[in-house]
């Protein structure tokens, strides 16, 4: 079997660890002896063994490693962080081949993991399907290039354009557009992230509670944009679910810039932004995003809010019972 089918195997197991690993990277790794994987693994939680030292512990017949050849879709660590480097435990079980996806950019890393492997006489191969690779950790890779999280927009719309009702009348509640289907959609994609950020009137107006209640998983971090400090979170649903709700007070939250700093500082490697207009509008006008999802429903508002509008082409399209979602990348 050719390298890319052994890398693919890579990708599939990294994504196992999809919304448990930040802010690591999504990392699998294959061991193949004589064209047979005897030992896979993955990266499962932040904090716990990377995929290399699974994959090694789940190879039964240890004398094989010294004739089998080693993948992971991204470069061996070299550093000590939470667990020992990945590279010396490859040098101590003496695997001879390493073939990597894409190299880690993270300065801690950064080539030194190949270096020393090829310094200890391992033969190594870079970029097996390394597109595929980086596109597999956009959110880490754009956290330590850009100092910044990975920014996705989302947000639902009714069929003729409105992404709320009226309120002028004062009316609250959450004005549903999307069905149950598409709510487990959004749930899966909370839990993929790191953080969700709302704006105020969003926690006003809708009382959201911004969980991942439909499915099982991990709910991001909340942040809340608040200028001047003067909502009082506790009274709200979002301010009393775990594992912690944050504002964002006493900084200029009317640039993109000033947010997305704040995120960083506090090592959030994504985030989903969810509304309400004026947040998402932030973001859009002066280009801070890297993905949009959109979800268009089949009620009809004929008044309200105007829904953002992004003037670039979709990427994809997909179905979601009565509701379609499209798809944007900020390229």
């Amino acid at each position: 079997m050719k390298h890319e089918t052994y890398m693919q195997r890579c990708f599939d197991l990294a994504l196992l660890g999809l919304g448990n690993t930040a802010p690591n990277p999504l990392v699998g790794s294959v061991i193949v002896h004589q064209d047979k994987i005897i030992g896979e693994g993955y990266h499962e939680k932040y904090g716990e063994a990377h995929a290399e030292v699974n994959a090694i512990n789940s190879v039964k017949h240890k004398s094989l490693l010294t004739e089998s050849t080693i993948y992971v879709n991204l470069e061996p660590c070299a550093h000590f962080g939470k667990t020992p480097p990945c590279s010396d435990l490859i040098i101590k079980h003496n695997i001879p081949k390493v073939v990597i996806g894409c190299i880690d950019t993270f300065d801690e890393v950064a080539g030194k993991g190949v270096e020393k492997l090829e310094a200890k006489g391992c033969k190594v191969e870079v970029g097996v399907l390394e597109d595929q690779a980086k596109e597999l950790n956009k959110r880490f890779f754009t956290f330590h290039n850009k100092k910044r999280p990975y920014v996705i927009l989302k947000w639902a719309q009714s069929s003729d354009g409105f992404i709320d009702i009226d309120r002028s009348n004062g009316k609250k509640g959450i004005a549903w557009i999307s069905g149950p289907e598409t709510k487990q959609v959004v749930h899966k994609w909370r839990h993929e992230e790191a953080g969700i950020l709302v704006g105020k009137n969003t926690v006003l107006t809708d009382n959201p509670s911004l969980t991942v209640r439909e499915i099982e998983g991990n709910s991001p971090i909340r942040f809340v944009l608040d200028t001047n400090n003067s909502i009082d979170l506790e009274k709200y649903q979002i301010g009393n679910q775990p594992p912690a709700t944050f504002k964002l007070t006493g900084l200029d939250t009317s640039t993109a810039e000033n947010i997305l700093n704040f995120l960083y500082n506090k090592s959030i490697q994504s985030v989903i932004i969810e509304g309400g207009a004026s947040t998402l509008n932030t973001f859009i006008e002066c280009g801070l995003w890297d993905e949009a999802r959109v979800i268009t429903g089949s009620k009809i508002f004929q008044t309200g809010i105007k829904a953002p509008l992004l003037r670039i082409n979709p990427t994809k399209t997909q179905k979601s019972q009565t509701d379609t979602i499209i798809y944007y990348y900020n390229d």
